[in-house]
């Protein structure tokens, strides 16, 4: 249950193939960099090793030197520090997917300690 002194917290979570670009870096990269630059708590970075989307074309690192294997972003904070993250993603036409969920926070770590 939400203690109505903490904030509401999210986590934004940004599912991309690898090979996605922006400019000259990994767009994975560039949307950690957008967060951290924004003083959000946290990113993580998930590779898979296979995984399909619309397309429903298998991407899998079965595949010898395969470049479009599947990126998962996960970006925790407080609910009105991801929202402006989630409009300025939701513009860009090259993510393949973004989903955004209220969570709690276990154990005594908090956001900022």
């Amino acid at each position: 249950m939400q203690d109505s002194a903490r904030p509401e917290i999210r986590r934004l979570t940004i599912y991309l193939g690898e090979d996605k670009m922006d400019v000259d870096q990994p767009l994975f990269k560039s949307i950690v960099h957008e967060a951290r630059a924004m003083h959000i708590a946290g990113a993580t970075v998930i590779h898979g090793a296979a995984g399909y989307g619309r397309s429903t074309r298998l991407h899998t690192a079965d595949v010898l030197f395969s470049t479009d294997l599947p990126v998962v972003v996960e970006i925790v904070d407080a609910a009105q520090k991801i929202e402006p993250l989630i409009r300025r993603l939701a513009e860009r036409k090259d993510i393949g997917l973004m989903t955004c969920e209220t969570i709690e926070l276990c154990g005594p770590r908090r956001l900022n300690d």
